[in-house]
């Protein structure tokens, strides 16, 4: 079965918190890891915006991809959120075995 990290970022700490509880108890993830505050800085409808977010990396498989996508807009509150998932080429065998047993 194959691990992606997914990635997204949330305006703040309780919308990530929520969020990254949702994935585990309905088993979309594995682990989500909720990153220290960082600063974005982008083009957005032709201005540039500067806003401090809050990362998160979301340990899950390929088959729970579109599920995760799909909570991910669901419980955003960004009109565009940020959602990339990347295959994860190598792992220790027992840990990526665990992603895939917690996902299930």
């Amino acid at each position: 079965m194959e691990t992606l990290l997914v990635l997204t970022h949330l305006p703040d700490v309780a919308s990530a918190q929520m969020l990254a509880g949702h994935l585990v108890e309905q088993r979309l993830a594995a682990c989500v890891n909720i990153l220290p505050p960082c600063r974005s800085v982008y083009r957005w409808q032709g201005k540039i915006e500067n806003a401090e977010e809050i990362p998160l990396a979301i340990k899950t498989t390929r088959s729970r991809y579109a599920a995760i996508e799909s909570a991910i807009r669901q419980q955003h509150p960004y009109e565009l959120p940020e959602i990339i998932a990347v295959p994860v080429a190598a792992g220790l065998p027992g840990y990526l075995d665990w992603i895939a047993k917690e996902c299930t």
